[in-house]
């Protein structure tokens, strides 16, 4: 038996995905990868890649569950928003303190996701839940 996937989770982890390879070829040439590799902020890029590809591979697989834990996905969307977007902001622009806050406060909510996921996996037999 199949069960309908969960849309919102499988357009973020499309979307997250489609963003990981344009903003990883920003990084890999040209005018975007020489300031980056020069202002010594190449790290700060690669680690919000990171993070936000991890992210989006766990929202694709999530999506294909039965129903994605919706608070998982939102504390999952606002994490890479902040974590991996504040760090983006401060490596283009390291003079952008008000960003450098958002990067634990996001990391917070990455969190938040997979634990979320955890708590509500608790408990579930698996066997059970197919059949339903």
């Amino acid at each position: 038996m199949t069960f309908p996937s969960d849309r919102l989770a499988q357009r973020l982890g499309a979307i997250f995905a489609f963003f990981g390879v344009a903003l990883g070829a920003l990084a890999a040439h040209g005018p975007v990868h020489d300031y980056l590799e020069h202002a010594g902020h190449l790290d700060y890029w690669h680690t919000a890649l990171f993070q936000q590809w991890f992210h989006a591979l766990a929202l694709l697989a999530l999506s294909h569950h039965r129903s994605a834990r919706r608070g998982c996905v939102i504390c999952w969307l606002l994490g890479v928003i902040f974590f991996s977007g504040s760090l983006y902001i401060l490596a283009l622009d390291s003079t952008q303190k008000w960003a450098g806050p958002l990067t634990p406060l996001g990391g917070l909510f990455l969190l938040a996701g997979w634990g979320w996921l955890w708590v509500s996996l608790l408990g579930k037999n698996p066997a059970i839940d197919s059949k339903k």
